[in-house]
């Protein structure tokens, strides 16, 4: 797992302005991928954030990076509470919502529809994607939308613009470490 693929699909997270980020690595075996994660977070911990693998699958492993912090907060969200009660979750311990997170990835190849709620899409989208079943939405950027949309594009167009300025300060030499906003 490369530095560079945190920085392309996470840097909204690696900023503080989300509360998570998923993104695919190659992999050459489990137990190498086990040690980059526990490098990894060493590395992120006293920034507050962690890295977890939700699927491993042949070659291909699906990581999650995010804000514990923030993780909690936006599972207190009513909305978010009813979602993931629905789905099974206990979402008082948000440990656990990402265990359970993790057992449903790998028992289905589908994206669970209340993955959004881990991400931190409003939960008033999460909602209308699994009402809507993904259809009926009002715009898509990093999430279809169903609650408001003007709001979104301007999140959407904050996060390209972190992703740029962050892949061209690494770039220039700046590591994950000192790119990552303690929170």
């Amino acid at each position: 797992m490369s530095e560079e693929l945190l920085i392309r699909h996470c840097s909204p997270t690696l900023a503080g302005m989300k509360t998570g980020s998923m993104f695919t690595s190659a992999i050459d075996s489990e137990s190498q991928l086990l040690r980059d994660v526990q490098a990894f977070n060493r590395r992120l911990r006293e920034k507050g954030v962690r890295i977890v693998p939700l699927r491993v699958r042949d070659d291909r492993a699906l990581l999650y990076l995010y804000r514990p912090s923030r993780l909690r907060e936006d599972l207190r969200h009513e909305t978010a509470r009813r979602i993931l009660e629905n789905c099974g979750y206990r979402p008082e311990h948000p440990g656990g919502c990402i265990s359970c997170l993790r057992q449903r990835m790998q028992a289905d190849a589908d994206f669970p529809h209340e993955v959004g709620l881990f991400l931190g899409y409003p939960p008033e989208d999460v909602c209308g994607f699994i009402e809507q079943n993904a259809a009926h939405y009002k715009c898509v950027g990093c999430w279809k939308v169903y609650g408001d949309e003007d709001k979104a594009k301007r999140t959407f167009a904050k996060y390209r613009k972190c992703t740029d300025v962050y892949c061209r300060q690494f770039a220039a030499g700046k590591t994950v470490e000192r790119l990552t906003v303690a929170g």
